[in-house]
Order: structure tokens, then sequence, then C-alpha cells
């Protein structure tokens, strides 16, 4: 797994790089907050470790920071204090922090908080994931149940459409005329094209119409083609 961590201490740097590497993990060092902002609003990472006390920007100002970006909630933040106290570690946890670990700590101790703070990681991306697929789930079943009253509500008055101008085709009429009922039966064609690509709708996708707009693809795959 990916892994910020950040402490102007460069022994608790040394310590952390080394109990995290021993569990396999990907892990980047910085000394500062600001460091530690600036690769992470660059590159989001499922975990970071943050030491409390750093220069230009600590960690609860860190931590903030990251729980406001676009990604925040999918990371875990797990923080590292020297501070005991109840009035601190409330500070912590309403700065958004997920856990924290005092100083100084014992590699052991380090490792057990970073086993924990892993599976909470994989458990958040499960519960992430079953929730993609249940929206989605919800989703192409509204697009099934708009697709079939679509069906039902358009066929049937196109149908009329399309019979009453093949009969009114099928007599004499004026060369004028004659162009503009081809004309309605090109375009009462096109819809029931529609319907039918509609109809055969396997895995609806969206692309974007108009900026910030998004409609259903009914041109590739997604449309059964």
């Amino acid at each position: 797994m990916r892994v910020l961590f950040a402490d102007d201490d460069s022994i608790a740097r040394a310590l952390l790089a080394a109990v995290l590497a021993d569990l396999g993990h990907d892990a980047v060092g910085v000394e500062d907050g600001e460091a530690a902002w600036a690769a992470y609003d660059r590159d989001p990472v499922p975990l970071v470790i943050l030491d409390i006390n750093m220069p230009y920007l600590d960690g609860l100002d860190v931590c903030r920071r990251i729980r406001a970006h676009a990604r925040g909630r999918e990371t875990f933040v797990l923080v590292v204090t020297a501070r005991d106290g109840r009035e601190d570690l409330t500070a912590v946890l309403h700065a958004g922090a997920d856990d924290y670990v005092t100083k100084p700590s014992s590699p052991e101790n380090l490792r057990a908080r970073l086993e924990i703070a892993g599976v909470r990681v994989h458990q958040n991306e499960r519960q992430r994931a079953a929730e993609s697929a249940l929206a989605r789930s919800r989703w192409l079943a509204g697009i099934g149940e708009t697709t079939i009253a679509l069906e039902h509500e358009i066929n049937n008055p196109l149908s009329a459409l399309l019979g009453h101008t093949e009969l009114l085709l099928m007599e004499e009429v004026e060369p004028g005329r004659r162009d503009q009922l081809l004309i309605i039966q090109q375009q009462a064609a096109r819809i029931a094209d529609v319907v039918r690509r509609l109809a055969r709708l396997k895995n609806p996708q969206t692309v974007e119409y108009l900026a910030g707009a998004q409609m259903i693809d009914l041109s590739g795959e997604g449309a059964g083609r």
C-alpha cells in the first residue's frame, strides 16, 4: 500500500521507514507539514502518518487539509503525538484523524497500529466498492425501467404515425407533399431506431453532452452494437 509519512525528526522518520518497509508498504517520507501537504495534494495516498509538531504546517493543519481534499475521505490518517492529555487527543480527533499513536513508541507498538490502519484501509476500500456497485445496480435498474416505459409510450404512437404516413405515400399526392411525407417517415424511423438501441442497452455508459452535463451513450458497445 502507498503511504505518506511526515516527521521533522530524522530518527523518527528512519524508524517509520523501517517499520513500513518491513510491512511491505511503498512509503514516502517528508520532513515538514508543508511538504506533506504538497505531496498528498499531488498524489493522494490511502494512508498518511503525521507528526503533530512540524515546521510550516503542523500535523493537525495537514490533516484538516486532507479531509477537505476531494479524495480526503478515502484516506486513513494516523497522527503521532507526544501529547496524551484529553484535550490534546480531542483536538486530534476533531481535526479528522482516524487514529493516533503516542510517542515515544516502540517499533512493536508502531507496527501494531500500522497493521490496524492497514486493515481499516482495506475495509473502507471494500465498503466503497460495495456502495459503488450498489449505486450502479440501482442506476441500471432505473435505466431498465425507463427503457420499458419509453418503449411502451413511444412505440404505440410511432407505429400509428409510420402506418398513416405509409398509407398516404401509397396515394397519389403532389410532389411537394410527397417530399414532406418522406421527411416525416425518415424522422419517425430515426426515433424508432433510438428506441431499439435503448432496448438493447446491456452496459450503459455516459458521455459528456455539454460542459457539466452527461448523457447515456447509445452509439457504442453499451447500446448492443
